[in-house]
């Protein structure tokens, strides 16, 4: 049948099982909007207030699902509006497609109005981008972009329409939903050799990350650790794939994980790094990381691999192929000794926040929300302290319950992300942690959530000051806090108001507990504004640069 671009691109778009779109509109998409319109019924679109915010959200509805998220914008400065949330994505490996209109092709390269070349300035963010110059490539085009997508290691693809593409017409053929069958040549001389070293390990510890959420590789994991009884600790993006709870969970690990995962780390003889890339968060001192252990590194992009640390055997493949694949070569063994050592560790090292009801101390607010909110509540996060504190403290039992940037580390990914979630699971509790730094970032994406009446509790951690950047001051600049108080008298009630939502106040945990209760009974988005005090650490934390012996506790 022939069509024009705009319904190409929507019946590509649905093809590859689309069902949301996130976007705002202008001059060069008008043609897509046009055909959006005519296929409400099959596509959703969520208008946001800004373009970052339809970037967040598409990367909080791909985090929360494990679908490809999709954002929309129009040329020039809706284009540019989208970076910050495709680097995002990047950095965490969210598979996302974004969509740009640009100016007609006989305007491009006239410094026309609201042209860029936003593929150029995406090349070093995305894993792949396109200039569509011919209606004709358009639907293999958006076939190929959700390819490569949620291919190998995930990330987001741009397709860049100009406007004369989408009016454009011809023959569209439906060619179904791309599939994507990965397999690893992982041969058996490899899993012999990795099993040997897990087997001849006294001191065995595994350290993972996002790749492990990705490929669903939790129950696996879990396997591995118990047959061969080794302990582990996760990195901030696999929050949630073994619960912290388990006896051999040690928690997070790295610059502010716990105590007894990075002596462990410090101590082991075998670390296994599982869908990780020993960040500077993590690896916060590359010279001196797990310095009396051999390293195995499983990772599914072959350029990690003696990228930030040399590995002793590595293998390049997804978590869950891995896992699946060596489970059978490892033998049941038991190391007493050093999960004697690491109870001990965990009993007089680990960093223990002290309890006062009749004030809002983080660790309490993050406990709080946990008890009063079902076990499958998604928490989105923005950066900053309390970012850090719900990474320690959120109570996360499940992947994909825990939305936060990690990689490029977002202030004001929150809320767009949080609507995403909400959208993708509209029955479900969903739950954003934020600053008052970060909030003020992207607050305006409250009219979206109250347009489409997305009941999203937000919780303000308010201590009234750039908390994390502040504490480094507090640390390292001797206490000379430059341009981190900025003396803002925002009411979070009143903006609630005025927004259309509804807003509460809380002193103590009991005001906290009473407003989640009454929030959680809401029909649109509800704002808790928390008064935290401004001299609260995130502790334990390891300095940048530093090693277990620098670490601070008080």
């Amino acid at each position: 049948m022939v069509k024009n671009g705009s319904e190409i691109l929507i019946d590509a778009l649905v093809e590859q099982g689309v069902d949301t779109i996130f976007g705002y509109p202008g001059g060069a998409v008008l043609n897509i909007y046009d055909a959006l319109y005519k296929n409400s019924d099959r596509i959703h679109h969520i208008l946001t207030a800004h373009e970052q915010g339809a970037a967040h959200a598409a990367d909080g509805y791909a985090r929360s699902t494990g679908r490809v998220g999709v954002c929309l914008a129009t040329s020039g400065p809706g284009a540019t509006n989208l970076v910050t949330g495709i680097a995002t994505a990047y950095m965490d490996s969210i598979p996302m497609v974004a969509i740009t209109g640009n100016v007609g092709t006989s305007l491009i390269g006239r410094d026309s109005f609201q042209e860029v070349y936003i593929a150029g300035i995406t090349m070093p963010i995305t894993k792949h981008n396109f200039v569509v110059r011919h209606v004709e490539e358009l639907a293999d085009t958006v076939r190929e972009a959700f390819r490569i997508a949620q291919s190998g290691r995930p990330g987001p693809v741009l397709i860049d329409i100009p406007k004369d593409v989408t009016a454009a017409t011809t023959e569209f053929t439906p060619k179904g939903r791309v599939e994507v069958h990965e397999t690893y040549d992982i041969s058996e001389e490899q899993l012999k050799t990795v099993a040997d070293m897990i087997d001849k390990a006294e001191r065995p510890f595994i350290y993972y990350g996002g790749g492990v959420e990705i490929s669903d590789a939790g129950s696996e994991l879990l396997a591995l650790m118990r047959k061969a009884e080794v302990p582990s600790a996760h990195t901030m993006m696999a929050i949630g794939c073994v619960p912290d709870d388990d006896e051999l969970s040690l928690g997070m690990i790295g610059m502010h994980g716990t105590v007894s995962a990075d002596w462990a780390v410090e101590r082991s003889d075998l670390l296994i790094c599982i869908g990780a890339r020993f960040s500077d968060r993590v690896a916060t001192n590359t010279g001196h990381f797990a310095p009396g252990a051999r390293i195995i590194h499983v990772d599914i992009d072959a350029a990690e691999i003696n990228k930030n640390i040399d590995t002793t055997y590595s293998v390049v493949s997804d978590a869950k192929t891995f896992l699946e694949k060596v489970l059978p070569y490892v033998k049941e063994n038991k190391h007493t000794a050093w999960l004697t050592q690491i109870a001990e560790w965990r009993q007089k090292l680990d960093y223990r926040a002290k309890d006062d009801e009749s004030v809002i101390h983080p660790h309490q607010l993050l406990r709080t929300v946990a008890e009063e909110t079902p076990e499958d509540t998604i928490i989105a996060t923005d950066v900053g302290q309390h970012q850090l504190w719900s990474a320690q403290y959120n109570g996360r039992r499940h992947p994909r319950q825990f939305l936060t940037s990690g990689g490029l580390g977002t202030m004001g990914f929150g809320y767009g992300a949080a609507i995403g979630a909400q959208t993708a699971f509209p029955g479900r509790t969903v739950v954003h942690i934020t600053g008052d730094g970060s909030f003020h970032m992207n607050l305006n994406e409250i009219c979206t959530a109250v347009s489409y009446r997305l009941p999203i509790i937000t919780v303000i951690m308010n201590n009234r000051v750039l908390g994390n950047v502040r504490q480094w001051q507090t640390m390292f600049y001797g206490g000379r806090y430059s341009q981190t108080d900025p003396h803002r008298k925002t009411d979070y009630v009143k903006l609630a108001d005025a927004f259309g939502a509804v807003g509460y106040r809380a002193t103590n945990i009991a005001e906290l507990r009473e407003a989640l209760r009454k929030a959680q009974q809401s029909e649109g988005p509800v704002l808790i504004d928390c008064q935290i005090d401004k001299d609260e650490r995130v502790l334990p934390m390891i300095p940048a640069g530093g090693t277990i012996d620098d670490l601070v506790t008080d």
